[in-house]
């Protein structure tokens, strides 16, 4: 995958980027695995604003993605193609297992049309094949993790995101995830061999508002230009400071930096070490 860039043709175009979809293969989505997704535009069952700043956008429809592979353990499948799927930063690869089932999986780097990928305690250690972590040897690099057996991938989904397998013991494995987190992990929990693809995503230069519309996202006004009676930072001549103690939500809860994870949640048992590289007692 490379980055595309344009000729300034206007002021928004001189610094714009896109990916150049090297990768991608097939452009249309496979019809039985797409549904309709409806926009709410942050807004709950009452039509109230419940999330900020979500509206509009580009109409979409959601690729239905095999997180747990889990049902077809022992079979193998071949990549028909590379797609791009609009509801996240990674591709996607349309497989079709033996038995004529097709299903979408995250695209790891380095797979390609017309190699195979199978799912099971069996599996090859190879890019694309999923197994259980005992069946991992440590180092690996993984990606879509499972937190309970059976449930599905749930970390490490993002374009270019890679964590590795570091130590086993007993019933947990321990993971290095991206963000440098140390993690446990049940052993009898799922992965994928391999790094998500597209690995360019994070350089892309968005380069204009009108491009954050189509992806469906509104204007974020700062609290510093607002009036006192709309946000905590509001009021005061010219730029004025927040006036506060520290940063403030609309609503007056602390921002920026503030710690929201609960205390006692009961997986705190299971991390080992923050990504800030505190150690857990």
């Amino acid at each position: 995958m490379g980055i595309k860039t344009y000729k300034p043709t206007t002021p928004s175009r001189r610094h714009m980027t896109s990916s150049d979809h090297a990768e991608i293969t097939k452009k249309t989505p496979e019809r039985k695995l797409v549904v309709r997704i409806k926009n709410h535009a942050g807004r709950n069952n009452q039509g109230k604003i419940t999330c900020r700043h979500h509206g509009g956008g580009a109409k979409k429809k959601y690729r239905i993605i095999d997180f747990k592979r889990n049902d077809k353990d022992g079979m193998s499948a071949k990549v028909i193609g590379i797609e791009y799927d609009p509801n996240r930063s990674a591709n996607i690869a349309l497989i079709c297992y033996e038995d004529g089932i097709k299903r979408y999986i995250l695209a790891p780097l380095g797979l390609t049309d017309g190699m195979k990928v199978m799912s099971g305690p069996e599996a090859e250690i190879r890019v694309g094949n999923c197994l259980p972590l005992e069946n991992i040897p440590i180092g690996a690099e993984i990606h879509n993790i499972e937190l309970l057996p059976g449930k599905g991938g749930q970390m490490v989904r993002s374009a270019g995101t890679v964590a590795q397998l570091m130590a086993k013991e007993g019933k947990y494995a321990t993971i290095k995830l991206p963000s440098g987190e140390m993690r446990m992990v049940p052993i009898a929990c799922r992965a994928t061999i391999g790094t998500i693809g597209n690995i360019d995503h994070n350089l892309i230069v968005i380069g204009k508002a009108g491009r954050k519309r189509h992806m469906g996202i509104r204007p974020t006004v700062r609290g510093s230009v607002m009036n006192p009676n709309d946000h905590p930072h509001g009021g005061g001549e010219g730029r004025a400071p927040i006036g506060r103690p520290g940063p403030c939500t609309p609503w007056g809860k602390p921002a920026l930096g503030y710690k929201t994870r609960k205390k006692k949640k009961a997986s705190n048992r299971l991390i080992v070490r923050r990504r800030d590289g505190r150690a857990i007692s």
